[in-house]
């Protein structure tokens, strides 16, 4: 199957849909180019009255926002569901980027925004990787992946936004990475690596397919992990444990366009055989649906996979970074393309609803990072001006291009894989679909104009309550079942009345008693009040939710079976909202993707019988992500650190060298118990670790660990008098009590590796 046909063959009418459409527009028209481009222009030397943004655009990851940027105005300037007139500005805003691109360019073809530090140079991020200089702040934060999403841009500009001269752009980049990396020995080819690089051989790959240039494919192959590739295709036990997410998918995603483009082409008198990408790609993704996803499509903690099953246990206030679903709607859809198998169209759907939709304010436009899984946390969406998060870039590319996904085309065969209101034209059939799912259980399909007879195939959703009903001109059909397809012929004036029965669902976790209710395809949400919604931040100004709110999320029934067997009989629909009745108490829920403030519950503990004693999920007071500069360098922890080195070895880790050390500030609670908790390596038995806390040592060890599993946490209550010295300090606009926890190893040896968080809790049951 695949989606042979521009942006503008489909023309959305469901309102939710174009009014995020129409939100992301006038973002998208509001930004000023001069802004997003005075990085481009000042380090080529060229001047300009403009100022750059701030947030992450005034970091070193700056001009990442501009390759997105790119891409969203050629998905706009070409959907159908967006105004011909602010199209029209749109494109324009695209052409002109791309002349300022242009002018911008140096003679060897690189291009760079991020802001230079004092008496560096416009390549100096990329030499610093390779040195294993990787301050965030003032040596390199991740400039591959920077590079990746300029070059993804301009790539889109020419081949969505019709922009003849980003190809130009992009051929002259894509040589200047090929001169680059040729240079590189395979040690310091694994130091460029071991940083986020995003989908370099991705985009690499779709440069090739347009120029040819065997230098571009090498460059592309450069950047293939076949280590990790050898890893995903064994599909073995926690093999993701600790791994970055947004790191990886990408990753995969250019394993998977290694297959589309390279498979069966003769290059340098050889033809490739690439069908293992293939395999790579089915299996990762297998892998991360089974293991690692929610209720709404949505994967990881803070950023990272956790353990296998493991997903009860990891819900917190920072769960599934909206770049994963972003790159993983990529992937599946990629996969439909090559294989037909619903499960990926299945997949697309839910995470597309509950996850992307969900990402935006309806109101304001904005979007998430974060999509907490814990209850009792709310949303938190970005800014307009001062963000510019790596989720703010990847928003605007996910809702300037709702409604591609919805037909695919096969010869004489159209798929209809996402039952949205649109409208389909093309030379050969024009078409409408009506529908409304969950709220009505039908939808109606007319066909305008047909050359000749069509084959529709219906996807028969993972969420259908038992077997489509399907109608022509008002006779009902029976139409042939095929790989979880409806198939039925129609022809030019044809009205094709269908019916899919829906019902409500419960949706559990592998490792706990925490259900999530579905309508459909449609997650509920249940609402737990407004109080004290305060923000925090983490890393480099990405702003979360603080704390949860003091509704609880236990519901009590006096016959738990009888909800579990025939969950809609408790949950009553009224209006937009459902009310879930029959235990000690009546809750509001919403279709998730609605919700755009308040505290709320995807997963709800339902218990039997009387009230009781309930159990409070564990979330931390503070955390920090060691060896990941963006969450341990940032204003509160203030990384301060001698002879240490970080690492993303499987997971990421902090070490220090002999004679060495590394320190942060932890955030603490001077009225509560604290108890630092973190996480060590089974594989480095007889390391020395001694941890002090405001100058006195609170934990000294000789590893020895012989459970089997490749990390294990340990904790250390933080002593009353050391809680006592905690200082006052201002960070991210408020003031905390920190203590400075210091690591190093005994005797001046090495220290053992600080793997993944580390944690502080106040839990008075620890």
């Amino acid at each position: 199957m695949e989606c042979n046909f521009t942006p503008d063959r489909v023309t959305l009418k469901d309102p939710w849909c174009l009014n995020a459409l129409d939100k992301e527009a006038d973002y998208l028209l509001s930004l000023e180019n001069g802004r997003l481009l005075a990085g481009f222009y000042e380090n080529a030397g060229r001047k300009t009255p403009f100022v750059r943004y701030g947030g992450w655009e005034s970091h070193l990851i700056g001009g990442h926002t501009l390759g997105h940027y790119l891409s969203a105005l050629s998905l706009a300037a070409t959907n159908g569901g967006i105004a011909g007139e602010k199209r029209e500005k749109l494109l324009k805003k695209l052409g002109a980027c791309v002349a300022a691109l242009k002018e911008c360019q140096f003679e060897n073809g690189f291009l760079w925004g991020a802001p230079i530090p004092r008496g560096d140079f416009p390549e100096s991020q990329f030499d610093n990787v390779e040195k294993g200089k990787l301050d965030i702040t003032t040596q390199a934060w991740v400039p591959w992946y920077t590079m990746h999403k300029l070059l993804a841009g301009l790539i889109d500009a020419c081949t969505v936004g019709g922009i003849g001269d980003a190809l130009g752009i992009a051929s002259r980049l894509g040589d200047w990475v090929y001169a680059r990396i040729s240079r590189l020995n395979k040690r310091m080819r694994n130091k460029l690596l071991s940083v986020e690089y995003g989908g370099m051989n991705d985009c690499l790959y779709s440069l090739y397919a347009l120029t040819g240039k065997t230098e571009h494919a090498e460059a592309a192959h450069f950047f293939d992990e076949e280590e990790l590739f050898d890893g995903i295709l064994s599909e073995g036990r926690d093999l993701l444990d600790g791994v970055h997410a947004n790191t990886t998918i990408p990753k995969v995603l250019g394993a998977l366009n290694r297959y589309l483009v390279m498979h069966g082409r003769t290059v340098g008198g050889q033809t490739i055989d690439a069908e293992r990408y293939l395999h790579v790609a089915e299996a990762f993704f297998r892998i991360v649906t089974e293991r690692h996803t929610y209720v709404t499509g949505g994967n990881s903690e803070w950023e990272r996979f956790g353990k296998d099953y493991v997903l009860d246990a990891e819900r917190t206030n920072c769960n599934c970074e909206t770049c994963n679903v972003y790159n993983m709607l990529k992937l599946a859809r990629r996969l439909f393309s090559i294989t037909g198998d619903k499960r990926y169209t299945d997949y697309y759907d839910n995470a597309f609803t509950n996850s992307i939709l969900s990402s935006q304010n309806a109101e304001t436009g904005m979007t998430t990072y974060f999509q907490p899984m814990a209850s009792g946390f709310f949303k938190v969406y970005s800014s307009p001006y001062d963000s510019f998060w790596c989720c703010t870039g990847s928003g605007m590319e996910s809702l300037s291009k709702l409604g591609d996904s919805v037909v695919y085309l096969r010869a004489e065969e159209i798929a209809i894989e996402q039952y949205l209101s649109c409208a389909f034209e093309n030379e050969d059939v024009s078409f409408t679909l009506s529908c409304d799912f969950p709220t009505h259980e039908r939808g109606i399909l007319r066909i305008k104009r047909a050359k000749s007879p069509l084959m529709f195939r219906l996807r028969i959703p993972d969420w259908a309550d038992g077997e489509p009903a399907v109608g022509i001109n008002g006779v009902r059909i029976s139409p042939k079942t095929e790989e979880g397809h409806i198939l039925f012929q129609a022809r030019e004036g044809d009205v094709v009345l269908f019916a899919i029965p829906v019902s409500v669902t419960l949706k559990g976790l592998p490792d706990g008693g925490a259900l999530a209710f579905r309508h459909g395809g449609v997650v509920l949400s249940a609402d737990l009040g407004e109080d004290d919604m305060k923000e925090t931040f983490t890393g480099v100004d990405v702003r979360i939710p603080e704390r949860r709110g003091k509704m609880s999320d236990s519901v009590y029934f006096p016959d738990l079976a009888a909800v579990l067997e025939e969950p809609k009989k408790f949950l009553k629909r009224e209006k937009d909202c459902y009310y879930l009745e029959g235990g000690d108490r009546r809750l509001r829920l919403v279709p998730h993707y609605q919700r755009n403030f308040g505290r709320y519950a995807i997963y709800l503990q339902l218990r039997e019988g009387e009230r009781g004693e309930e159990a409070v999920q564990r979330v931390p007071f503070d955390t920090v992500q060691c060896g990941y500069g963006q969450y341990e360098s940032d204003e509160l922890h203030a990384l301060s650190e001698c002879g240490s080195r970080a690492g993303t070895d499987g997971v990421s880790y902090r070490v220090a060298g002999q004679k060495g050390w590394f320190s942060y500030d932890l955030a603490v609670d001077p009225t509560k118990k604290n108890v630092l908790s973190f996480e060590l390596s089974g594989a480095e038995n007889g390391k020395t670790l001694q941890i002090t806390a405001a100058g006195e040592i609170i934990h000294e060890e000789t590893l020895f660990y012989h459970m089997g599993e490749k990390t294990y946490r340990k904790e250390v209550v933080l002593p009353p008098p050391v809680v006592a010295a905690a200082r006052k300090k201002s960070a991210n606009g408020r003031e905390y009590s920190v203590v400075r926890v210091c690591f190093r190893g005994l005797n001046g040896r090495a220290s053992a590796r600080i793997c993944g968080f580390l944690h502080i809790y106040t839990d008075e049951k620890i």
